[in-house]
């Protein structure tokens, strides 16, 4: 039998409402939830806040539609990886692969569990904080849940995804509902004088940029799963537009309900917005917010691990990691084993987490590749205009983006420089220094080697091709 015949390759079982929920529902999760106060803190008054959360959404929209057309010119999986491999060469993509794997995806993982942790347990603790032990304990469960449920069935995944995304929208749709119902009884009390104090430092803008796009992280999702995706093409740029509208819109109604409910010092000094927000509309029913906000941070959580765990597997396929992480479940056609990496490191990330440290040093790591893949699309369309492009964007937005990929990188380092950005850094320099022995010069191999055929019978899990996945394009 020809080895072809052998290896697997995942199914194209992502269609455009599962693309939508895929994308809005991890964009809503625990940012709308826990970023508005510190929004605010950063920024200083409610009106520039809601700038900051509409420019938030303004700059996703341009960034997306430039991903939009990196996804259909190179229709593989992997998002940034795939890309900057493709156009930057194996060691940047190396870097990036480093730090996503080891840092920047189990720490979105992390925050998310956090924050859905923390709403599971505040009814619990009415009267205080709840200890940070049980807080991480719940996340912990969270995060074994859904590596198991993703690792048993992507249909399955995907409809939990539907579901978390019909919930948290009808929750958001409560919020903004009584967010008017308490405008027109004419409490505004919020937006009088609503840019007073504004802080237009550098640092405060980036760091208030920072914490507004955590809630919008998300947005990239669909490109990390192109191959599952059907008629990529086409549901693509529509998925992308349909769910970043929907998002930025409901975010910014959500947070005028917030302010004409919550004085800015309520909101600044509660610990859960969504529950203090119950808790003055609701009364005795505020705790459905709470409920409300842990499911749909567990959505959100639900969709960062479905396309998290394709970036190992995307990374494991090419050579940059381990092969057992390539491989996929020879029965239930998910990549079991990238998931269950994915998995041991968000844990290991869990223990000493922070969210607001975690949320500033991942963004700022993530934009940082994020503008090298904007670099790697206008070198495409300068140095490669013979490639079929289904979808494009003017040359001149990826080069606006790109500039503001740089101010975000640099801002919070030359308004208020702080030696944990040097360590991040440092961290992700340090990829290339490993690139050299282990990848490119392939050291113990053998060890490796004997490694990968034990998982490999244990896992139940076999190699997969990505030229079977392509040629399916056509269908």
């Amino acid at each position: 039998m020809d080895e072809k015949e052998h290896k697997l390759s995942l199914k194209r079982e992502v269609g455009l409402m599962g693309a939508v929920s895929l994308i809005g529902g991890t964009m809503i999760g625990s940012g709308i939830f826990m970023s508005p106060q510190t929004v605010l803190a950063s920024i200083g008054s409610p009106g520039a806040s809601l700038v900051m959360w509409a420019c938030c959404g303004l700059l996703v929209i341009p960034v997306s539609f430039c991903y939009a057309e990196l996804g259909t010119v190179i229709k593989e999986s992997g998002g940034e990886y795939i890309y900057i491999l493709r156009t930057s060469g194996p060691v940047v993509a190396f870097m990036l692969v480093f730090s996503s794997v080891i840092f920047v995806r189990p720490a979105g993982i992390v925050g998310i569990s956090l924050s859905f942790a923390q709403y599971v347990v505040a009814p619990f603790y009415p009267e205080c904080s709840p200890p940070v032990l049980v807080v991480k304990f719940v996340a912990a469960a969270a995060i074994i849940t859904l590596a198991v449920v993703n690792s048993m069935n992507v249909r399955f995944s995907m409809s939990v995804q539907v579901f978390f995304m019909v919930v948290k929208v009808l929750a958001l749709a409560v919020i903004i509902i009584g967010g008017v119902v308490t405008l027109a009884r004419g409490q505004n009390e919020s937006f009088k004088d609503s840019f007073e104090n504004t802080n237009l430092g550098i640092n405060a803008i980036g760091i208030a940029f920072y914490q507004g796009l955590w809630s919008y992280d998300g947005w990239n999702n669909l490109n990390y799963v192109t191959e599952e995706l059907k008629r990529p093409e086409v549901n693509l740029p529509r998925a992308l537009l349909i769910a970043i509208s929907l998002v930025t819109g409901l975010y910014l109604m959500v947070n005028v309900s917030y302010l004409a409910v919550m004085t800015p010092k309520e909101l600044l000094s509660s610990s859960a917005v969504a529950v203090t927000w119950g808790n003055k509309v609701l009364g005795s029913w505020g705790w459905i917010m709470s409920v409300a906000a842990a499911l749909s941070a567990f959505g959100s959580l639900n969709g960062t691990f479905f396309s998290g765990g394709r970036v190992c597997f995307v990374a494991a396929r090419e050579g940059h990691m381990p092969e057992i992480l390539s491989m996929a479940h020879v029965h239930r056609l998910t990549p079991s084993p990238a998931l269950i990496f994915t998995t041991i490191i968000s844990l290991v990330v869990l223990i000493p987490g922070d969210f607001r440290t975690i949320v500033n040093y991942f963004s700022f790591t993530a934009w940082f590749f994020y503008g090298i893949t904007l670099g790697g699309l206008i070198y495409l369309k300068i140095k490669r205009k013979d490639l079929p492009r289904p979808y494009s964007v003017p040359i001149v937005l990826p080069f606006l983006v790109l500039l503001v990929a740089i101010f975000l990188v640099l801002a919070p380092i030359i308004d208020d420089p702080q030696i944990e950005y040097l360590y991040v850094a440092l961290f992700i320099l340090s990829g290339a220094l490993i690139y050299v022995p282990f990848i490119h010069f392939k050291i113990c191999p053998g060890l490796l080697r004997k490694m990968t055929v034990f998982l490999q019978l244990f896992l139940e899990v076999a190699p997969t091709d990505k030229k079977l996945v392509i040629l399916t394009l056509t269908y």
